[in-house]
């Protein structure tokens, strides 16, 4: 039987980072799990459900082990949603974890990491194992129980 083949997870393309001093990559973050959470502002399943979920997942697990990174995709509502806005949702929603702001397309009104990265829409969650690999891929609200357990066994593997 041979082993399961995932994707490689593909390099973010971020315009500006916000809650952190440094211009993250997936690269810095080798060894780690990384979860992200892309979601926008105005998507009533990120502000119930993604952004309290990845918050809980932020408290739950230590950083030396695990990451989570917020991916602002905005792909509707342009004008609402600029830097200065999230900043002020980030701050009134208390995010602790590091917020990308995905970059524009040019040509398209899906941003570049959203494009890559093939989302169907907000709330998303990817979860990243520690050698940089896609292995789980979910559009919409995710049960908590499935993305620990998910988390778990990405964990247990780097431990091995």
């Amino acid at each position: 039987m041979s082993a399961p083949s995932y994707e490689y997870a593909a390099a973010w393309q971020v315009s500006q980072w916000m809650n952190t001093p440094d211009d993250l990559t997936l690269d810095s973050f080798r060894g780690k799990v990384v979860v992200v959470h892309a979601f926008q502002m105005l998507c009533p399943g990120c502000v119930s459900h993604g952004i309290p979920q990845a918050k809980a997942i932020h408290n739950a697990f230590p950083l030396d082990k695990l990451r989570v990174v917020g991916l602002h995709t905005v792909f509707e509502h342009h004008d609402a949603m600029g830097p200065v806005s999230l900043k002020a949702f980030i701050h009134e929603y208390r995010i602790p974890f590091p917020v990308g702001i995905d970059r524009h397309s040019p040509d398209n009104p899906v941003p570049l990491t959203m494009q890559a990265y093939g989302l169907q829409g907000t709330p998303s969650l990817i979860l990243i194992d520690q050698k940089g690999y896609i292995r789980l891929h979910h559009f919409g609200q995710l049960d908590d129980l499935r993305v620990g357990a998910a988390i778990g066994q990405l964990l247990t593997e780097g431990a091995t």
